[in-house]
C-alpha cells in the first residue's frame, strides 16, 4: 500500500487525514525503521507493508468504536505503538496510554512521542495484568492487537475499563478454541455479550477480526491501590 493508496483507503473508513498527520506518520515510519536496526520492534519493515499492516490496520478500530469523540484509550502490549500511537496521531482528541512490559520498547515510544510533539499520550512500562489491578475503571476504551489469547486479554484488560466502556481486541483469523467458555468470562467480569466483526484488508485481502465487549458494571476491587505504586499518565 503506497502512501497515496493509504490516504484513499482510510477515507473509506470515514477518516480524512490532514497534511500534518500524514507527515507525522511518515516521521513515525522513519523512526521505526531507524530503531528497528538496534532492537526488534517489527518484522515488517518494507514501507508499503508498514502502511498497510501497521498504519491502516490500526485505524480499522474505527469500524467498532467512535474514535472521533473525546475519550481515554489504553493500548495494552502496544509493542512499537500499534494501534495506540497511530490512533493518537490520527485522533488527537483521544487521551492515550500505551502499556508494554519491555522497557526498550517503552523508551522507543517515548522518543516518538517527543519527536512528533504529541500531547495527551504517555508510555508506561508495566505488565498489563499488574497495571490494570491498580489503575481501575480509568478508560473508555481498552484495546490490544495480536498480543495474547482472547480470554487472557479480557481478564487482564477489563479491570481498567470504566462501566459503559468497551474492550476491542484486534486479531487476524480468530481461532475457535479462543471462544470456548467465553460466556462464563463475560458473566464473571460483568461484560455484555461478545461481538465479532470480520473484514479483509485492502490490496492483499488478508482476514482481520475485531472482538468487542461492553462493560456493564464495575468489577470487585480485589487489589487495593495501597499495595502498589500507581502508574498513570500525568496530563
Amino acid at each position: 500500500m503506497t502512501k497515496e493508496e493509504f490516504i484513499k483507503e482510510v477515507q473509506k473508513l470515514g477518516i480524512v487525514l490532514e497534511k500534518g498527520q500524514v507527515e507525522q506518520l511518515e516521521q513515525y515510519y522513519q523512526l521505526l525503521i531507524e530503531e528497528n536496526q538496534k532492537m526488534n520492534l517489527t518484522a515488517i519493515t518494507e514501507k508499503e507493508q508498514v502502511y498497510l499492516k501497521h498504519f491502516y490496520d490500526s485505524l480499522t478500530l474505527i469500524k467498532e468504536v467512535d474514535l472521533k469523540k473525546e475519550g481515554s484509550l489504553c493500548d495494552i502490549g502496544t509493542g512499537a505503538g500499534f494501534p495506540g500511537l497511530v490512533l493518537k496521531i490520527v485522533f488527537p482528541n483521544l487521551q492515550v496510554t500505551l502499556v508494554d512490559a519491555l522497557n526498550k520498547r517503552v523508551l522507543f515510544l517515548r522518543k516518538v512521542i517527543e519527536e512528533l510533539h504529541l500531547k495527551g499520550i504517555c508510555a508506561i512500562h508495566d505488565r498489563m495484568e499488574d497495571y490494570a489491578k491498580i489503575n481501575r475503571e480509568m478508560f473508555d476504551i481498552v484495546t490490544a492487537r495480536a498480543v495474547a489469547p482472547l480470554k487472557e486479554l479480557v481478564e487482564y484488560a477489563s479491570p481498567s475499563l470504566k462501566a459503559g466502556g468497551k474492550l476491542v481486541f484486534m486479531k487476524g483469523d480468530l481461532q475457535e478454541e479462543e471462544l470456548q467458555n467465553i460466556e462464563k468470562v463475560e458473566t464473571i467480569l460483568k461484560l455484555g455479550k461478545m461481538k465479532i466483526q470480520t473484514f479483509l484488508l485492502p490490496i492483499e485481502n488478508s482476514k482481520r477480526t475485531l472482538v468487542s465487549f461492553t462493560k456493564k458494571e464495575v468489577t470487585p476491587k480485589k487489589y487495593p491501590r495501597k499495595y502498589k505504586e500507581i502508574k498513570n499518565c500525568k496530563w
